[in-house]
C-alpha cells in the first residue's frame, strides 16, 4: 500500500514498524458541541483506513482522544450553568450516537484529557529538565527555537513565521514563537489541576503527544487528521515529542482535505454551518458516509442538498443490487451452471481492481466505481435469473467490498425497515388480499414518495429502495 505523507510530501510504501499491530493516532473532538460535517470527514476516512488495513489481515491499535479540557467547553459551562465536566460528557455520548450513525468504530482506545493529567505534568517537567520549555508566572512555554527541525511538517520556515508572529500583552513568553504547554488558571471557575507551577491546565498541543505516547509508544505508524491541524497543532506535537523522546514521532502523516459548504467556506456567520446532527434529520447516516467517501480524502469536497441527493441515489441503487442478489439467493434454486462459473471466476478480477485502488492511497472513490462495475455485470448475467449458488457468491463479493468501505450494511446492522415502512407494507399485503385495490395502490404511492417502491413476485413481495 502506498500512502501519501505530508512530512515528505510524496506517496511513499507504507511499512509499518511492526507487522503484528499497526499503530495510529487520530485526533479526535473537542467535546463542547455537535461535531460538524468538517469533523465528520476525518472520523469517516480514517476509520476505513482502518477496516481495510484490517480487512488486509492486520491488527491495527487505533487511538482516537476526546479533547475534554478546553476554553470551548468552559465557556459553554458557563452560558448553561453547569460544570465543564458535564458538558464534556454529554457531547462524549451524543459523538458516540452520530459515529455510530456514520458507521465509524470506537477506537482502541478513547483516551480523554481529564484522565491523563499526571502524565501530562510530568512530560511537561520533562521538557523543562532538558531545556525545550519553561515556566513563566505559573504558565509553561516551549521554546520553538531549540528544536532545530520546527516547520518540518508544515513546510514553514521560522523566519516566515517570525515576521507573522505577535506577542499578546498579557503574555509571558520570552518568544513569539513559542506556545503553551501549561496555562495558569485565571478565574475560579476554570478547570484547573495541582501542579510544580500551580493550578493550572494544559495547553491543546500537549495533550495529543502525551496519548500518543502513553498509549501506542515513542513512534507510531500512522498520525492523521484534517488539513487544518498540519499547523500549528501537529507541527508542535511533533517538536514536543521529539524533543522528549529523541526518536520520529510518527512515520507517516496523513490530512484529509477541507469541505466547503455549497462552494463556500463552512462559517457559523453565513449560516452554513452543520451539524451532522443536523444532516441526520434529512439523511441517513449510510448517505453522508458514502459522499464523504465519493471523493479521494485529500481532495477538498463541496457539501450540497444537490450532491447529497446524487450520493443517496447511488448508494440506492447499490442496495438495489444487493437486494436483488438477496432474493435471488433465498428463492433460486441450484448450484452454478458452467456459463455462471466462467463468469463469476471473470467477477473476480473487481476484489483486485478494489484493493488496487485502495493499496493507492486510500482511493476510496475509485473503489466505489470498481464496485458499480462489479455491479454492472453482474447485472449482466443474472438479468435472466441465476443460480442459488451464484446468486450467493456474487452477493458475498459484493458485501465483502462494501464492508471494507462501511456502507450497504445489513438491515440488522443498521436498524432495519423503518417501523412505519413496515406497517405500511404489511397493511397494503392485507389490503391486496382483501381486494382492496384502491388502498393498496394508495399506499404503494405513500411509499414511492418516501423512496420505496415494492415489487410483487411469484415469491412475495420485494421492498426496493428507489430514486425520489
Amino acid at each position: 500500500m502506498k500512502i501519501y505523507n505530508t512530512l515528505t510530501r510524496k506517496k511513499e510504501e507504507f511499512v509499518p514498524i511492526d507487522e503484528n499491530e499497526i499503530k495510529i493516532y487520530v485526533c479526535g473532538p473537542t467535546v463542547y458541541n455537535y461535531f460538524h460535517i468538517g469533523n465528520a470527514r476525518p472520523f469517516v476516512v480514517f476509520d476505513t483506513l482502518r477496516k481495510y488495513l484490517t480487512y488486509r489481515g492486520k491488527t491495527v491499535k487505533f487511538v482516537q482522544n476526546f479533547t475534554d479540557v478546553d476554553d470551548k467547553i468552559i465557556n459553554k459551562a458557563r452560558e448553561e450553568g453547569v460544570k465543564a465536566g458535564e458538558i464534556s460528557e454529554k457531547y462524549i455520548e451524543e459523538y458516540y450516537k452520530d459515529a455510530k450513525a456514520l458507521n465509524v468504530e470506537k477506537a482502541s482506545v478513547h483516551p480523554k484529557v481529564t484522565e491523563n493529567m499526571t502524565e501530562i505534568i510530568d512530560f511537561v517537567q520533562e521538557l523543562i529538565d532538558k531545556g525545550y520549555a519553561y515556566e513563566a508566572g505559573g504558565d509553561v512555554y516551549y521554546s520553538t527555537r531549540k528544536f532545530n527541525d520546527y516547520g518540518k511538517l508544515s513546510k514553514q520556515n521560522i523566519e516566515d513565521l517570525e515576521a507573522g508572529a505577535r506577542i499578546e500583552v498579557e503574555e509571558k513568553k520570552q518568544d513569539p514563537l513559542d506556545f503553551a504547554l501549561w496555562k495558569a488558571q485565571k478565574t475560579d471557575d476554570e478547570l484547573a489541576w495541582k501542579s510544580p507551577w500551580g493550578l493550572g491546565r494544559p495547553g491543546w498541543h500537549i495533550e495529543c503527544s502525551v496519548m500518543s505516547t502513553k498509549y501506542l509508544g515513542e513512534t507510531i505508524d500512522i498520525h492523521a487528521g484534517g488539513q487544518d491541524l498540519t499547523f500549528p497543532h501537529h507541527e508542535n506535537e511533533i517538536a514536543q515529542t521529539e524533543a522528549h523522546t529523541g526518536k520520529p514521532f510518527a512515520n507517516y502523516w496523513m490530512h484529509n482535505g477541507y469541505i466547503t459548504i455549497d462552494n463556500e467556506k463552512m462559517s457559523k456567520s453565513k449560516g452554513n454551518f452543520f451539524t451532522v446532527r443536523d444532516i441526520l434529520k434529512d439523511y441517513d447516516g449510510e448517505i453522508m458516509r458514502f459522499f464523504l467517501l465519493s471523493g479521494h480524502y485529500r481532495s477538498p469536497i463541496n457539501f450540497s442538498r444537490e450532491l447529497m441527493e446524487q450520493a443517496k441515489n447511488a448508494l440506492a441503487r447499490m442496495q438495489n443490487a444487493k437486494n436483488n442478489l438477496k432474493h435471488l439467493a433465498e428463492k433460486g434454486e441450484g448450484r452454478l451452471t458452467d456459463r455462471e462459473k466462467t463468469a463469476y471466476e471473470e467477477l473476480l478480477k473487481y476484489r483486485e481492481k478494489f484493493i488496487d485502488a485502495m493499496d493507492d492511497d486510500l482511493n476510496t472513490a475509485d473503489a466505489i466505481s470498481v464496485i458499480f462495475e462489479l455491479i454492472k455485470d453482474i447485472n449482466t448475467v443474472s438479468k435472466d435469473g441465476a443460480t442459488k449458488e451464484f446468486a450467493e457468491k456474487c452477493l458475498s463479493l459484493l458485501d465483502e467490498l462494501t464492508a471494507v468501505l462501511g456502507i450497504l450494511r445489513d438491515k440488522e446492522e443498521s436498524g432495519g425497515i423503518d417501523e412505519e415502512i413496515q406497517k405500511l407494507v404489511d397493511e397494503r399485503q392485507a389490503a391486496r388480499k382483501a381486494k382492496d385495490f384502491a388502498r393498496s395502490d394508495e399506499i404503494r404511492d405513500i411509499l414511492k414518495a418516501k423512496g420505496i417502491t415494492l415489487e410483487d413476485t411469484p415469491q412475495g413481495v420485494r421492498v426496493v429502495l428507489c430514486k425520489n
